[in-house]
């Protein structure tokens, strides 16, 4: 078993208040967001941006894998994940993960095959109980 943590803290009520979020690596590290950050103009982070990166960087690392089960490298897949928030549900209603790879050798057959089964199988896609959508464009 792999454990990572992270951490938030939060002082206030929802719409004034606001807090900070940080990773066990430090890559974030007392990171403020707050309610305007997440649902307002103000710039940061926010819950459901950290939830679309990690998608992204989760599918993109398992495509990786199931190319390798074809004898396949990729040059380059650059994957973006674009979660949909109902903010008067607080639901997450969607995610559309948009990738474009480079793949020598690779049939777009190969490729498509490849694509789902990362979408399907990445454990972050395993997280949401929302429809995920997957546009793949090998070049």
């Amino acid at each position: 078993m792999i454990s990572k943590t992270g951490s938030a803290v939060w002082s206030g009520n929802l719409r004034e208040g606001g807090g900070t979020v940080s990773t066990q690596s430090g890559t974030l590290s007392d990171v403020g967001y707050s309610f305007a950050k997440r649902f307002g103009d103000e710039h940061g982070t926010n819950p459901e941006e950290l939830l679309a990166a990690a998608h992204a960087a989760c599918f993109t690392m398992a495509l990786s894998n199931v190319l390798a089960e074809h004898d396949l490298e990729a040059d380059r897949l650059a994957t973006t994940a674009t979660l949909t928030l109902d903010p008067s549900t607080l639901t997450v209603t969607s995610v559309v993960l948009d990738l474009e790879a480079t793949i020598p050798g690779a049939t777009d057959e190969t490729f498509q095959s490849a694509a789902n089964a990362a979408k399907e199988g990445c454990p972050v896609s395993k997280l949401f109980d929302t429809d995920i959508r997957l546009n793949a464009t090998l070049a």
